[in-house]
Formats: C-alpha cells, structure tokens, sequence
C-alpha cells in the first residue's frame, strides 16, 4: 500500500459514485466528476492501493436467496482472557452467517448481525455459536422487516 495522500474533492465525489454503483464505466464516472478517462482511472487505481477502496462486490437480494431471517445477536461473553477473546473472534469470524461482527463497549461485548434461512437455521448457528466459548448471555432480537439497509458511508 503507498503512502495515503489526503482526499480531494474529486477523490470524495469518485468514491460516493464507486460506492453506489461499481459497475459503472470509468467513461461514465469520469463524466461524472469532470475529469478525462486517464485521470480518472489513476485517481481511482490510486484510491484502491491506499486502501480508500477495500473491495468491489455485488449486493444479493437475501429474500430471493432463501435467507429471509436477519438477526441482531448480543453477547456477553463469561471470561475475558486474550485467548479465549481471540479464540472466539476466528470462530465467530469464519461463520459464513455472520454479516457484522463488533467488539462493543457498553452492557454487552459484541454485536453481531446474522442472516439465516429460519428458525432451524438459526437454532443450529446458535449451537455452533454456545460451542466457540463460555457465554454470560447471548440476546438475540429477530428483525421483522428491513427498512433501510445501506451499504454506502457519508463521505464529506
């Protein structure tokens, strides 16, 4: 990775663009931010080595997919050694249903975001998830209907 160099303006409108719709033509970002193809592209190919940019992905429809279950997990974990902590991040870390994944501060240790199937489905990544280390208290709050999921961050 090189040396980050401060964002300008044109940096942040790339990057609001970019994260919106990845699939766009550098032509049509270009347009975009008044800039030319070639400057464009370095800007952008300089954007990813310094890390503004981590990965191009695609977002699914989870419904579609036959995961229409979201569950937001609260953890209390019962010890807070630096093996068990450590231990527990790489198992909960290497759960493919595990969205989000955060270290709190505050009543609970960490939040996850969870998205399964079902009930069953989520009965067994619970099970798997009892298994990883000694749990205090595990609170889990099923979602009943999304109404705003966004992948995007304020940038400016």
């Amino acid at each position: 990775m090189s040396e980050a160099k401060a964002l300008d303006a044109i940096d942040k409108r790339i990057l609001a663009i970019v994260q919106v719709d990845t699939s766009l033509a550098i032509g049509e970002i270009a347009h975009k931010v008044g800039l030319s193809q070639t400057p464009c592209w370095k800007r952008l190919q300089r954007l990813e080595q310094d890390g503004y940019i981590k990965r191009r992905v695609a977002i699914l429809d989870q419904a579609k997919l036959g995961l229409g279950l979201t569950v937001f997990v609260a953890i209390e974990v019962g010890e807070h050694s630096s093996e068990t902590q450590t231990k527990f991040a790489a198992g909960v870390t290497a759960m493919r249903e595990v969205m989000d994944f955060y270290r709190m501060a505050g009543d609970v240790d960490y939040m996850l975001r969870v998205v399964v199937a079902d009930t069953a489905a989520f009965d067994g990544f619970y099970k798997r998830l009892a298994a990883l280390a000694p749990l205090k208290s595990v609170t889990s709050r099923f979602a009943l209907e999304g109404i705003k999921t966004e992948t995007a961050v304020p940038i400016g």
